[in-house]
């Protein structure tokens, strides 16, 4: 089963040296077991743009969906036999990268 673990950030800061280098460490360690599917850091949700073209006209609107102190700073997208075992990940993931990580099944 597919899961996407999300890395919430709550400040306007990118990760340290120290904190992409545990980060790493882990990318490696999901890629030698087999769990890695993908993953990726985004952007500071200031370079957001949100679509919305459901109405006859499409808009474009600058910055985030969503007003909060809190983003989505980066992904993985796992393989993990069950949510206990997406958990124990994610568990490992917010300890290297520092931050809090949210875990979801694709359906």
């Amino acid at each position: 089963m597919h899961y996407l673990l999300s890395v919430i950030h709550d400040s306007a800061s990118l990760a340290t040296p120290s904190e992409m280098a545990a980060i790493d460490v882990f990318n490696e360690r999901l890629q030698a077991e087999g769990q890695w599917v993908f993953a990726g850091g985004l952007g500071f949700p200031t370079t957001a743009t949100v679509v919305d073209h459901r109405d006859k006209e499409v808009l474009f609107t600058d910055g985030p969906f969503v007003e909060s102190s809190e983003y989505l700073a980066g992904f993985w997208i796992i393989t993990a036999p069950d949510l206990d075992a997406a958990l124990k990940v994610a568990s490992d993931g917010s300890k290297a990268c520092n931050r809090k990580v949210e875990v979801r099944p694709f359906l």
